[in-house]
């Protein structure tokens, strides 16, 4: 099996007004949705949830604020899972709980 990296993107990740109960359900969902994965002997490796700010340095030596200044979405954190091939982890993509908010799955293979 080959390992793809599963990035999660949203439009926004600003939880700061979001109630307790929802924030559970939201966790749960996550928690599932990767207990999944995990379940099926999948899940290669969690990543750790990104903060909101950042900077992007470019050539020539431009910085910038924020990793997102030019996209839609925010990329808020990562999984490794184990596949096949592309179709395979594009697969254990769905249900993603990032697609709920309007965000997307971004699929990578992992260079050997």
């Amino acid at each position: 099996m080959k390992e793809f990296m599963l990035l999660f993107r949203q439009p926004s990740y600003d939880y700061s007004n979001t109630p307790k109960e929802e924030m559970q359900a939201l966790g749960k969902k996550w928690q599932d949705w990767v207990g999944g994965i995990a379940a099926q002997g999948k899940l290669a490796g969690n990543g750790p949830r990104l903060a909101m700010e950042g900077k992007v340095l470019k050539a020539g030596g431009v910085v910038t604020d924020g990793p997102f200044v030019e996209i839609r979405e925010r990329l808020g954190s990562f999984i490794l899972v184990k596949a096949d091939n592309l179709d395979d982890a594009t697969t254990l993509a769905h249900g993603c709980p990032a697609l709920d908010a309007g965000g997307s799955v971004e699929i990578r293979p992992i260079f050997e």
